[in-house]
């Protein structure tokens, strides 16, 4: 009697109840198919990172007396599907029994439903055993109207009793320090470099390539450097709690060429692929505050990402799929520029931004929202080509947080499910919280006329053509205002310059 256990590359977490026993009874399963590596184009670090994960993983199961197939990409019997290679996997090992945990994406949670129940044997969905709601609650929680992130934040910093007063209330009086963590970095303090590994990847690169898949970015497979195992991203947790937790908050909303990822945690990776579980990462960054080594605003601000905003965006997705997946509140049909795949672009903020995904798969979340978000919102982006660009080129992004960060929060085109008003920015956000401006080929000050900063305006041009949805905002009256306000010919020149721009995104 043998009981097949199937394990997805997001699902490496050696905590999980399964592991606690070698059972003989048991073979765990784990393959490098292509219908994941296909259904958008990937960053090549993204495939190498979880394939070479997947493979230390299933290597430490076996050094753990647990049995293990494990099918490579380049294996002649890889049918290349999960539901392809499950029958025969089957048969070869004359399996009674499936099991397996929940998938964090919906598309991968139907094909798997579909496929054991198809296979005729009894077959068993435990939790992933990873997020601090259970995928069900989280499902309920949003199912009607979808609370505002703040007030389901502070509903589980309550449940799980994080960072409050012994009668409840919130450490500090405040449940949140936002307002204290949005400065621009000066340059000092000096920010930490990340504790990049040097991983020899070459020979999976070589099987990668060999198999067809096709990649963007740069695959550094001769010195890659995400973490791989469970203490790997142990040590990079412990490096951010010690070098970069301090200045995390104050700095979290700041952009600067002198350095790609300043006091960013850069743990989502590890997060995501569950090597690392987001309790354990709550708690180093609230040891560290009540060792005095951070602040109460900047481990407020740390733990606001992990048991807020994280949990939050799932929610949010579980509920509302697959249906969210179609959402286009603004209409938008615009493909996106050609740059978002090489860099090729005079704007500074964006060609650094996109340049440094395309080498790392990695961008900090205000590139994410206010520059690379930012600029195909105001250009009328066809929201499925922006995620699919940001569900490829990040080696984070898996659908579960990617879909409702940009559909949602990025682009607004869910109508205001997730975030209360469009995250718009003209060029006076860019230049206040990055030193891009300054030597950009652009004039950020300049909203029409030779060299004006595309983003003023198109910044403008958004709101004037969606005036009738978003006018009565009360969070975009004082942009309304200041575009009443304006000039009759100044606001027909910005529009102008705007349309010229819109006919001519490639070349910008």
């Amino acid at each position: 009697m043998t009981c097949l256990r199937l394990i997805l590359g997001d699902q490496l977490n050696a905590r999980h109840p399964w592991f606690g026993r070698v059972d003989e009874g048991v073979v765990y399963v784990l393959m490098e198919v292509r219908s994941e590596t296909d259904y958008v184009r990937h960053h090549a670090q993204k495939v190498l990172g979880i394939f070479a994960a997947m493979r230390r993983f299933a290597e430490a199961l076996a050094a753990a007396g647990h049995r293990v197939d494990y099918l490579r990409i380049g294996d002649p019997r890889n049918r290349q599907d999960f539901g392809a290679n499950l029958p025969w996997l089957i048969g070869r090992w004359q399996a009674s029994r499936l099991e397996r945990m929940e998938a964090d994406e919906w598309r991968v949670e139907q094909a798997l439903g579909e496929v054991f129940d198809a296979s005729g044997l009894p077959h068993a969905v435990v939790s992933a055993g990873h997020f601090l709601l259970e995928r069900d609650e989280a499902a309920k929680r949003f199912a009607g109207k979808v609370p505002r992130m703040e007030f389901f934040y502070r509903e589980l910093r309550r449940r799980h009793g994080i960072l409050l007063e012994p009668d409840g209330e919130p450490r500090g009086g405040r449940w949140n320090f936002d307002a204290e963590n949005r400065a621009n970095w000066p340059g000092d303090p000096p920010a930490p470099a990340w504790p990049w590994r040097r991983h020899d990847l070459r020979g999976l690169w070589e099987e990668i390539q060999a198999a067809g898949v096709q990649t963007f970015g740069e695959p550094s497979a001769d010195a890659f450097g995400w973490p791989l195992t469970r203490r790997e991203a142990r040590a990079w947790l412990a490096d951010f709690v010690a070098r970069r937790l301090a200045h995390f908050g104050r700095y979290q909303d700041a952009i600067s060429a002198r350095s790609p990822t300043l006091f960013h945690a850069g743990l989502s990776f590890a997060l995501n692929l569950k090597m690392l579980h987001p309790r354990e990462v709550i708690d180093a960054a609230l040891a560290a505050f009540e060792r005095g080594d951070a602040s109460l605003a900047a481990t407020e601000g740390f733990v606001r990402q992990i048991l807020g905003w994280r949990e939050y965006v799932r929610g949010v997705y579980w509920a509302r799929m697959p249906g969210y997946a179609r959402l286009n509140a603004l209409e938008a049909r615009r493909p996106l520029p050609s740059w978002y795949w090489d860099a090729d672009t005079r704007m500074a903020c964006l060609r650094a931004a996109i340049g440094q995904s395309l080498a790392t798969g990695y961008a900090h979340h205000i590139q994410r929202l206010m520059l690379t978000g930012n600029f195909a919102l105001l250009a009328g982006c066809d929201p499925d080509a922006v995620d699919a660009w940001y569900l490829g080129i990040y080696v984070d992004a898996f659908e579960w947080v990617e879909l409702p960060n940009t559909r949602g929060m990025s682009q607004f085109a869910d109508g205001g499910l997730v975030g209360s008003k469009p995250y718009s920015g003209s060029a006076a956000y860019v230049n206040r919280q990055s030193d891009h401006c300054r030597g950009c080929h652009y004039r950020h000050t300049r909203r029409h006329g030779e060299r004006a900063c595309p983003f003023n305006s198109l910044y403008w041009h958004f709101h004037a053509r969606h005036r009738a949805q978003l006018a009565r905002n009360p969070r975009l009256a004082m942009a309304y205002r200041s575009f009443d306000r304006m000039d009759a010919a100044e606001r027909a020149a910005t529009l102008a310059q705007a349309e010229y721009y819109l006919t001519r995104l490639d070349s910008l």
